[in-house]
């Protein structure tokens, strides 16, 4: 079981079964979407996704006829995408949960239209909490 919440807490979900197909995906929409580099997504059973808290929250964003953008309107935090001719599953954001998870990314995809700053294969320090020198 995996739960997880908006950036306000007030969109709250539960996930009962497996996430699948987790990618980092690069291109313009999710990088625009997350305000990041990339956005790390997943695929989940909808039978199995549920929104325990909040769902009056939630907004649609339909950026093309049918695929819809599902987020917090109270603090903008993407919860996950639908897309009407498949309404079997979902794609997760999968920043929104809490819980560990046991999948792994597979890949990463659209890499052409990365952000020019990404370097993939960085070898950046890495620390705990802020970098040593932030004030």
């Amino acid at each position: 079981m995996y739960y997880g919440k908006c950036l306000c807490g007030g969109v709250q979900i539960q996930l009962a079964g497996e996430i699948s197909d987790i990618i980092h995906c690069h291109c313009s929409l999710c990088r625009k979407n997350s305000g990041t580099a990339y956005a790390t997504n997943g695929f989940v059973n909808s039978a199995d996704f549920s929104v325990v808290r909040g769902e009056e929250l939630l907004s649609i964003f339909s950026f093309k006829p049918g695929r819809n953008r599902h987020f917090c309107s109270a603090c903008g935090s993407p919860v996950y995408s639908s897309n009407e001719q498949d309404l079997s599953r979902y794609r997760l954001r999968l920043g929104i949960l809490d819980s560990d998870i046991v999948e792994r990314p597979i890949s990463h995809n659209f890499v052409t239209s990365k952000a020019n700053w990404e370097d993939l294969d960085a070898n950046l320090p890495r620390y705990e909490a802020f970098e040593p020198n932030r004030k």
